[in-house]
């Protein structure tokens, strides 16, 4: 990339994984900063965005800060900061951990909030026709099929929550709607859906599009 002698490059991201091995093992941050770190000197240097498996304030200080020297190594601040993923489709309160740095207990009903928010833009972007309320429960159903795999602060017996851990079967919230919210089932993503946008036609399904190999 360095040699390609483009103006304007302000970074470039490195996914630590590659795509025969999709999310079937972890990502290779060490291999990400080797790349941001063997950079020619001929050439300007390019600042690297890494990607993978962040999940936790725990994981961010893990693959960046810790790579960050205390004397201001230039290499090391070439890998300045990350990309979040899977990691803000399912925790979307993600960045603010990173930022206050604390495990965030969020209630159900603040979740529920942010679902509340999201399809109230939707509604704007799509209009609130049936062909708009159509549009927008998709494309929450997507949301709620990484929104499950949530476990809560308050219900973990160690923390973080790693992302590719999968949560027991049937796990029982503190409430009635964490409780829904943690359910693997698609009717149950539906059943939030027709809290939100009303109900569904007796036919309908709903198969969520994203598939993987693993977690």
């Amino acid at each position: 990339i360095q040699k390609w002698g483009i103006e304007g490059i302000g970074a470039f991201m490195i996914h630590g994984r590659s795509r025969l091995q999709r999310y079937s093992r972890l990502a290779d941050w060490d291999y990400i900063a080797q790349v941001a770190s063997s950079q020619s000197s001929d050439y300007p240097k390019i600042p690297v965005i890494g990607n993978g498996d962040i999940f936790s304030y725990n994981d961010y200080e893990e693959t960046i800060l810790k790579r960050v020297g205390e004397g201001g190594d230039t290499d090391n601040m070439l890998l300045p900061t990350a990309m979040l993923g899977r990691g803000a489709l399912i925790k979307p309160w993600l960045p603010t951990e990173i930022k206050e740095r604390r495990h965030w207990d969020i209630s159900a009903t603040e979740r529920l909030d942010m679902l509340k928010d999201f399809v109230r833009y939707g509604l704007e972007h799509y209009g609130s026709d049936q062909q708009g309320v159509n549009n927008t429960r998709r494309f929450l159903l997507e949301w709620l099929s990484f929104l499950h795999r949530y476990v809560p602060v308050g219900m973990l017996e160690v923390l973080p929550q790693q992302m590719n851990h999968r949560p027991p079967q049937n796990m029982c919230g503190r409430n009635d709607l964490e409780t829904l919210m943690l359910s693997k089932n698609c009717a149950d993503w539906i059943k939030i859906s027709e809290m939100l946008l009303g109900p569904v036609p007796e036919d309908f399904q709903f198969v969520p599009k994203h598939k993987a190999n693993s977690y």
